[in-house]
Protein backbone atom coordinates (compact mmCIF):
# COMPACT_ATOMS: atom_id res chain seq x y z
CA UNK A 1 0.00 0.00 0.00
CA UNK A 2 1.50 3.23 -0.63
CA UNK A 3 2.55 5.98 2.05
CA UNK A 4 -0.08 8.98 2.19
CA UNK A 5 1.04 11.98 4.18
CA UNK A 6 -1.63 14.26 5.12
CA UNK A 7 -0.56 18.10 5.25
CA UNK A 8 -0.86 21.68 3.44
CA UNK A 9 1.22 22.97 0.62
CA UNK A 10 2.43 26.06 2.45
CA UNK A 11 2.68 24.35 6.04
CA UNK A 12 5.94 24.56 7.27
CA UNK A 13 6.14 21.18 8.89
CA UNK A 14 4.32 19.63 5.93
CA UNK A 15 7.48 20.98 3.99
CA UNK A 16 9.70 19.16 6.48
CA UNK A 17 8.17 15.72 5.84
CA UNK A 18 7.96 16.03 2.24
CA UNK A 19 11.71 16.84 1.48
CA UNK A 20 13.25 13.57 2.67
CA UNK A 21 10.24 11.91 0.91
CA UNK A 22 10.78 13.99 -2.42
CA UNK A 23 14.65 13.84 -1.86
CA UNK A 24 14.94 9.67 -2.04
CA UNK A 25 12.18 9.37 -4.23
CA UNK A 26 9.75 7.31 -1.94
CA UNK A 27 6.19 6.80 -3.63
CA UNK A 28 3.41 8.31 -1.48
CA UNK A 29 0.25 9.97 -1.84
CA UNK A 30 -0.26 13.64 -0.81
CA UNK A 31 -3.33 14.42 1.04
CA UNK A 32 -3.81 17.75 1.27
CA UNK A 33 -6.20 18.69 4.58
CA UNK A 34 -8.39 21.20 2.42
CA UNK A 35 -9.62 18.37 0.65
CA UNK A 36 -9.22 15.05 3.01
CA UNK A 37 -9.82 17.51 6.37
CA UNK A 38 -12.18 14.51 7.26
CA UNK A 39 -9.84 11.93 7.17
CA UNK A 40 -6.90 14.02 8.48
CA UNK A 41 -9.37 14.63 11.91
CA UNK A 42 -10.14 11.35 12.31
CA UNK A 43 -6.51 9.94 12.16
CA UNK A 44 -4.71 12.51 13.46
CA UNK A 45 -4.18 12.35 17.51
CA UNK A 46 -4.05 16.18 18.19
CA UNK A 47 -5.28 17.49 15.32
CA UNK A 48 -1.92 18.94 13.99
CA UNK A 49 -0.17 17.63 10.55
CA UNK A 50 1.99 16.57 8.60
CA UNK A 51 0.69 12.87 9.71
CA UNK A 52 2.28 10.16 7.73
CA UNK A 53 0.03 6.44 7.09
CA UNK A 54 1.32 3.39 6.38
CA UNK A 55 -0.69 0.55 6.07
CA UNK A 56 -2.87 1.90 9.26
CA UNK A 57 0.27 2.57 10.89
CA UNK A 58 -0.39 6.55 11.96
CA UNK A 59 2.72 8.35 12.27
CA UNK A 60 2.39 11.85 13.89
CA UNK A 61 5.57 14.68 14.09
CA UNK A 62 7.83 15.58 11.30
CA UNK A 63 10.86 14.36 12.96
CA UNK A 64 9.19 11.08 13.89
CA UNK A 65 8.32 10.63 10.44
CA UNK A 66 11.61 11.20 9.03
CA UNK A 67 13.39 8.64 11.71
CA UNK A 68 10.46 6.32 10.16
CA UNK A 69 11.25 6.43 6.89
CA UNK A 70 14.84 6.23 7.52
CA UNK A 71 14.26 3.14 9.44
CA UNK A 72 10.77 1.71 7.29
CA UNK A 73 11.22 3.26 4.01
CA UNK A 74 15.18 3.59 3.65
CA UNK A 75 16.35 5.59 0.46
CA UNK A 76 20.00 6.75 -0.60
CA UNK A 77 19.78 9.63 2.01
CA UNK A 78 21.04 8.75 5.41
CA UNK A 79 18.85 11.22 7.30
CA UNK A 80 19.98 10.79 11.21
CA UNK A 81 23.41 9.25 10.92
CA UNK A 82 25.00 7.35 13.63
CA UNK A 83 26.95 8.72 16.31
CA UNK A 84 28.08 12.05 17.22
CA UNK A 85 26.86 13.30 14.00
CA UNK A 86 23.51 11.85 14.99
CA UNK A 87 23.49 13.41 18.06
CA UNK A 88 24.59 16.91 16.09
CA UNK A 89 21.93 16.20 13.65
CA UNK A 90 19.01 16.21 16.18
CA UNK A 91 19.88 18.61 18.35
CA UNK A 92 20.08 21.19 15.29
CA UNK A 93 16.31 19.47 14.40
CA UNK A 94 15.20 21.19 17.39
CA UNK A 95 17.19 24.36 17.44
CA UNK A 96 15.61 25.01 13.94
CA UNK A 97 12.01 23.92 14.71
CA UNK A 98 11.44 25.32 18.26
CA UNK A 99 14.01 28.37 18.62
CA UNK A 100 13.33 29.59 14.80
CA UNK A 101 9.95 27.92 13.12
CA UNK A 102 7.98 27.81 16.68
CA UNK A 103 9.38 31.92 17.51
CA UNK A 104 8.52 32.88 13.86
CA UNK A 105 4.95 31.43 14.43
CA UNK A 106 4.21 33.94 17.33
CA UNK A 107 4.05 37.28 15.20
CA UNK A 108 2.39 35.27 13.02
CA UNK A 109 -0.62 34.07 15.30
CA UNK A 110 -0.48 37.43 17.24
CA UNK A 111 -1.72 39.15 13.89
CA UNK A 112 -4.46 36.75 13.32
CA UNK A 113 -5.84 37.11 17.26
CA UNK A 114 -8.71 40.41 17.43
CA UNK A 115 -7.65 43.40 17.99
CA UNK A 116 -8.44 43.49 21.53
CA UNK A 117 -7.15 39.97 22.58
CA UNK A 118 -3.25 40.90 20.72
CA UNK A 119 -0.27 40.44 22.96
CA UNK A 120 2.28 43.15 21.29
CA UNK A 121 4.99 42.03 24.52
CA UNK A 122 4.87 38.23 23.15
CA UNK A 123 5.59 39.16 19.59
CA UNK A 124 8.59 41.36 20.53
CA UNK A 125 10.03 38.67 22.82
CA UNK A 126 9.36 36.05 19.73
CA UNK A 127 11.12 38.21 17.50
CA UNK A 128 14.31 38.83 19.84
CA UNK A 129 14.24 35.00 20.84
CA UNK A 130 14.81 34.40 16.69
CA UNK A 131 17.10 37.13 16.24
CA UNK A 132 18.61 35.18 19.55
CA UNK A 133 18.57 31.73 17.38
CA UNK A 134 20.24 33.82 14.61
CA UNK A 135 23.27 35.19 15.93
CA UNK A 136 23.62 31.56 17.44
CA UNK A 137 23.36 29.50 13.71
CA UNK A 138 25.37 32.48 12.63
CA UNK A 139 28.33 31.72 15.05
CA UNK A 140 27.57 27.60 14.59
CA UNK A 141 26.65 26.52 11.40
CA UNK A 142 29.88 26.03 8.77
CA UNK A 143 30.60 28.84 5.86
CA UNK A 144 29.50 25.88 3.49
CA UNK A 145 27.91 22.58 3.03
CA UNK A 146 25.11 21.93 5.12
CA UNK A 147 24.22 22.01 8.98
CA UNK A 148 26.33 18.85 9.70
CA UNK A 149 29.26 18.14 6.84
CA UNK A 150 28.64 17.47 3.10
CA UNK A 151 25.58 15.40 3.90
CA UNK A 152 21.65 17.29 3.61
CA UNK A 153 20.46 15.44 6.58
CA UNK A 154 17.03 15.41 9.10
CA UNK A 155 18.73 18.90 10.17
CA UNK A 156 18.60 20.59 6.96
CA UNK A 157 14.99 19.48 6.33
CA UNK A 158 14.01 21.36 9.17
CA UNK A 159 16.06 24.26 8.33
CA UNK A 160 14.87 24.83 5.14
CA UNK A 161 10.86 26.19 5.78
CA UNK A 162 12.20 27.25 9.10
CA UNK A 163 14.37 29.56 7.78
CA UNK A 164 12.56 30.26 4.57
CA UNK A 165 9.64 31.72 6.75
CA UNK A 166 11.12 33.13 9.58
CA UNK A 167 13.14 35.64 7.51
CA UNK A 168 9.84 36.51 6.47
CA UNK A 169 8.66 37.88 9.40
CA UNK A 170 12.44 39.06 10.83
CA UNK A 171 15.16 39.72 8.64
CA UNK A 172 18.08 37.92 9.13
CA UNK A 173 19.68 40.28 7.18
CA UNK A 174 23.39 41.16 5.50
CA UNK A 175 24.82 41.39 9.17
CA UNK A 176 24.61 37.26 9.42
CA UNK A 177 25.77 36.31 5.56
CA UNK A 178 26.86 32.95 7.08
CA UNK A 179 23.65 31.81 7.91
CA UNK A 180 21.89 33.84 5.05
CA UNK A 181 23.71 31.87 2.33
CA UNK A 182 23.00 29.20 4.31
CA UNK A 183 19.34 29.72 3.69
CA UNK A 184 20.33 30.33 0.21
CA UNK A 185 21.69 26.93 -0.60
CA UNK A 186 18.79 25.12 0.92
CA UNK A 187 16.43 27.61 -1.35
CA UNK A 188 18.39 25.69 -4.63
CA UNK A 189 18.11 22.54 -3.13
CA UNK A 190 15.70 20.77 -5.54
CA UNK A 191 13.54 19.42 -3.27
CA UNK A 192 13.30 22.55 -0.86
CA UNK A 193 12.94 24.26 -4.54
CA UNK A 194 9.58 21.78 -4.73
CA UNK A 195 8.29 22.56 -1.96
CA UNK A 196 8.50 26.54 -2.36
CA UNK A 197 6.94 26.31 -5.87
CA UNK A 198 3.98 23.85 -4.37
CA UNK A 199 3.17 26.30 -1.90
CA UNK A 200 3.20 29.27 -4.59
CA UNK A 201 -0.23 29.70 -5.22
CA UNK A 202 -0.89 29.90 -1.16
CA UNK A 203 1.22 33.03 -0.27
CA UNK A 204 -1.91 35.02 0.30
CA UNK A 205 -2.50 32.90 3.26
CA UNK A 206 0.21 34.16 4.80
CA UNK A 207 -1.01 36.83 7.58
CA UNK A 208 2.13 39.37 7.21
CA UNK A 209 1.84 39.46 3.49
CA UNK A 210 4.54 37.69 1.74
CA UNK A 211 7.27 39.30 0.96
CA UNK A 212 7.75 39.89 -2.94
CA UNK A 213 11.11 37.67 -3.10
CA UNK A 214 11.89 33.98 -2.89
Amino acid sequence: MTLQLYGHPFSSYTWKALIPLWADGTPFEFRSVEQHGTEFTELSPFGQFPLLVDDGQVVAESSIIIEYLQRHHPGPNRWIPDGDAGLRVRFLDRVFDQRVMDKATVPVGNVLRPDDQRDPYGDQQARTKLRQAYDWLEQNLPEDGWAVGDTFTMADCAAAPALFYADWVERIGEQRPRLLSYRQRLLAHPAVSRAVEQARPFRHYFPLGAPDRD
